[in-house]
């Protein structure tokens, strides 16, 4: 597909629902902006001002104690007293309903950790949008997978300082910017055989967040031809929030050029619309 094949206004219309769709997610109740705190749990049992209970992180997984007159729903089942969440995997979340509020129990980085979700959020209710480039189809490139001959665990760094993630690499994804070529460490995407991107480039730290982007791309075709459609590079919950432990990219994956497409710093962040 060329440009000229592109109906503008159908591209633009499809990016829009895109971006309309990733920011409902965000602002939702209880998307990223409703955090309020981030808490790692330590065998200390803890209390916090923003979540019911005493909290702690033991060999068998996160416990808390709820005092009298406390009470969370798990599952649908009000809980009171001792409740035993159990070892919670690797970048997994298990919720709990308190009022109105969520409180989010997870681990990140091989740390037990508590989010508490408040739908009033000052960050949350004062969120209108976030600032990006028009979407333009020269943006949309042609790229192929190259698949490794076995999968290779990639360890990042975080947002927070200090702490590690650990991702599957399935290969690389190799495509064209300006005539020069350009490869990507590519992880697992939320679909299977779908692929996630996250980069940096030059426009990073001058008119995109500083520390990434992402980008989802569909599965290959039955000959590894992929599209990397930077248009829809987004920001990830970190670019508006320091209590978000998101990875940051691969070495390999600081691009030497600008890519002037996708999402820009977000205003509270001190972007421009």
């Amino acid at each position: 597909m060329t440009v000229q094949d592109v109906d503008l206004v159908s591209f633009v219309q499809e990016w829009e629902q895109w971006h309309t769709a990733k920011e409902g997610v965000l602002a939702g109740p209880h998307g990223f902006l409703a955090i309020t705190s981030l808490r790692w749990l330590s065998a200390e049992p803890a209390r916090f001002e923003d979540a019911p209970g005493a909290w702690s992180s033991t060999v068998d997984g996160v416990v808390v104690e709820l005092a009298d007159g406390e009470e969370l729903t798990v599952d649908g089942t009000a809980v009171r007293g001792r409740y035993d969440f159990g070892v919670i995997a690797e970048r997994a979340s298990v919720e709990a309903s308190w009022g109105d509020a969520v409180i989010e129990v997870a681990k990140r980085g091989g740390h037990d950790i508590v989010r508490p979700r408040h739908p009033d959020s000052a960050l949350r209710t004062a969120f209108t949008q976030t600032p990006a480039y028009a979407p333009d189809p020269r943006w949309v490139r042609p790229g192929r997978f190259l698949p490794f001959a076995e999968p290779r665990q990639v360890t990042v760094g975080a947002a927070v300082e200090g702490l590690e993630h650990v991702y599957d690499s399935p290969g690389q994804v190799e495509f064209e910017l300006d005539g020069t070529p350009h490869r990507l460490t590519a992880f697992n995407g939320r679909v299977p055989g779908s692929l996630s991107v996250l980069f940096t480039d030059k426009t990073s730290g001058v008119t995109t967040y500083a520390a990434n982007r992402a980008l989802q791309i569909a599965p290959p075709d039955g000959e590894g031809r992929v599209s990397v459609d930077f248009n829809r590079a987004g920001n990830l919950p970190c670019a508006y929030t320091d209590l978000a432990t998101c990875p940051l990219p691969p070495t390999e994956n600081r691009l030497p050029v600008p890519v002037e497409a996708g999402e820009k710093i977000p205003l509270e962040r001190g972007g421009e619309l």
